[in-house]
């Protein structure tokens, strides 16, 4: 349990890291899109709308993995639990469904950030 529970600050840290960045990057997207002419601001709102595309994606997607993973060892550490103690399934099985509440908490949690970084930024 100690090791998924690094596991899951470390990816809110990861998410939260990408998040900042593309939303550093999406500023400075929108900065340069307001001094440049009337003629290339279209060109730069294209690139603009790419990096938010970009960032979400890269946010999203490094969640997902991340989430998956530590599903993965989590499920797999409560079912060697189960096969070592089957008399604490029960047990077992709470625990690890407050785990993977927790992990997927975090994933959705990267959702809504590439959410906001694609309609607000």
């Amino acid at each position: 349990m100690k090791q998924l529970k690094k596991m899951a600050v470390m990816l809110a840290a990861v998410i939260l890291l990408i998040g900042a960045v593309a939303s550093a990057s999406a500023l400075q997207a929108k900065a340069a899109d307001s001094a440049e002419t009337a003629v290339t601001a279209e060109a730069g709102a294209d690139n603009s709308t790419g990096m938010k595309a970009l960032a979400a994606s890269i946010a999203i997607g490094l969640a997902g993995i991340g989430g998956t993973i530590a599903m993965g060892m989590a499920i797999a550490k409560s079912n060697e639990g189960v096969a070592r103690q089957p008399e604490a399934a029960g047990k077992i099985q709470t625990q690890l469904m407050l785990g993977l509440v927790f992990i997927e908490t975090v994933v959705i949690y990267a959702l809504i950030v590439a959410i906001l970084i694609v309609f607000v930024l």
